[in-house]
């Protein structure tokens, strides 16, 4: 498969991560500043409200697939939209089945067959490392954990399915964890300027917020928080240091 001179970042995620973020007007992701910190350009294809399972069963990631060209960069993160259960009659279409390996539901609504966290992310993964492309698998952002002005560090279970999913694709993917990077900028911050992050909710960020996060993201890659990831090599020099 053709070669780029220089690899693009492709963008697979939530709200969090997608332009506008919410759509709000008050909020915006992550994604849409990770290019002021990388010499590769980025192409933002997170949307709002979708998880592991939905991303999938919509297509998105193998609109991902039809675009990569060999040597080009995944970065797969979700977490926020993966909770509940697929088994309820009100199943949403979002909510993964529970447990971390090949374990299968039943949705409640329509009867169609529902993997786990594990199995959306490692396929996605897989498929692209087949093209020639390498993955990096973040765990999801923290919500505001300055939230009634007491620091938490509780991680939902996403960010350790994210952990085990990088581990488990093996060879062409790397973790990182995401998740600790922000935590540890909102704990240097402090109480008034994390919360000043949250205009809505306790979980979309102001665009200085998703700045602040895609700067989080950037150390991580930096200092190798979870090893050497294939962006290394395209970060700019000068990235703020946030934690």
């Amino acid at each position: 498969m053709e070669k780029r001179a220089t690899p693009t970042i492709y963008l697979a995620g939530d709200s969090t991560m997608a332009n506008k973020g919410a759509n709000d007007g008050a909020t915006d992701g992550w994604g849409q500043y990770l290019s002021k910190y990388v010499t590769a350009p980025v192409v933002n294809k997170a949307v709002g409200g979708r998880s592991a399972r939905s991303y999938t069963n919509e297509g998105r990631f193998t609109d991902i697939a039809n675009l990569i060209k060999s040597g080009d960069i995944v970065v797969i993160e979700f977490g926020h939209n993966d909770g509940g259960s697929p088994t309820t009659a009100t199943d949403n279409g979002r909510s993964d089945c529970p447990g971390t390996g090949e374990e299968t539901c039943k949705s409640g609504k329509d009867g169609s067959t529902v993997y786990t966290f594990g199995h959306y992310v490692k396929a996605a993964a897989k498929t692209y490392i087949a093209k020639g492309a390498t993955v990096v698998v973040g765990s999801q952002t923290p919500n505001n954990a300055w939230e009634g002005g007491v620091f938490s560090t509780a991680a939902p279970k996403f960010v350790a399915y994210a952990a085990q999913a990088g581990k488990e694709i093996g060879t062409g993917a790397t973790f990182v964890d995401h998740f600790q990077a922000v935590l540890n900028a909102y704990k240097k911050l402090g109480n008034a300027k994390t919360n000043a992050f949250f205009p809505n909710d306790h979980t979309h960020t102001s665009p200085a917020g998703a700045d602040l996060v895609a700067q989080a993201f950037a150390q991580a890659i930096e200092v190798k928080l979870n090893g050497t990831t294939p962006i290394v090599p395209y970060l700019r020099s000068g990235n703020p240091t946030v934690w």
